[in-house]
């Protein structure tokens, strides 16, 4: 397993090594060892999964302190457009995005630390997203950053995605008071 870090501080990309032979194929997706050597100290608490059609776009979601989460994700199936954006006060890339394509052929992992807002829009119908979260769900921490907000000028690469009200509804960046840290 190789942990990259990406060119926003914090974030990291996660490549498997992948074993296979006649029968299939082996990955190890997580090992406690490997994230400590590479600083990631979190303890992951809560797997979650979602499966989605194409076009369908969750996000830009995120938990504030002390319910703060990071996040571990992946898809078993199909293929996601992930987007993490910079929402810590004081980070040199504040506001900033990165994103990276997540798929059941590439097996990439992308590690989220808590203070990013997150989001996927869902590339094939039926795509299972697997993420491990840092602290437990809390609806009254909650927050979301709306998707297509001008300022943050993310490019989902879709037109007419498929969004809950929830998403519909999320804060523009120059509106958010951002309750994160950059250390």
């Amino acid at each position: 397993m190789e942990i990259v870090a990406s060119k926003i501080p914090g974030l990291r990309i996660i490549k498997p090594k992948v074993f296979g032979d006649n029968r299939g194929s082996f990955y190890e997706s997580f090992s406690k060892q490997i994230f400590t050597v590479a600083g990631i100290n979190d303890d992951f608490v809560q797997d979650n999964q979602s499966e989605s059609k194409a076009n369908v776009l969750r996000g830009l979601h995120f938990q504030t302190p002390p319910f703060a989460q990071a996040k571990l994700v992946r898809v078993t199936r199909g293929a996601v457009l992930d987007v993490a954006v910079d929402i810590r006060k004081g980070s040199p890339t504040y506001g900033l995005h990165e994103t990276i394509i997540l798929s059941a052929e590439n097996n990439l992992q992308f590690y989220i630390p808590a203070g990013f807002a997150h989001g996927f829009v869902s590339l094939e119908d039926n795509t299972i997203f697997q993420y491990k979260c840092s602290n437990y769900y809390n609806k009254a921490s909650e927050g979301c950053l709306l998707w297509n907000d001008p300022d943050l000028k993310i490019d989902w690469n879709v037109n007419n995605p498929l969004l809950s009200p929830k998403d519909l509804e999320g804060s523009l960046l120059k509106d958010f008071e951002s309750p994160f840290l950059f250390q």
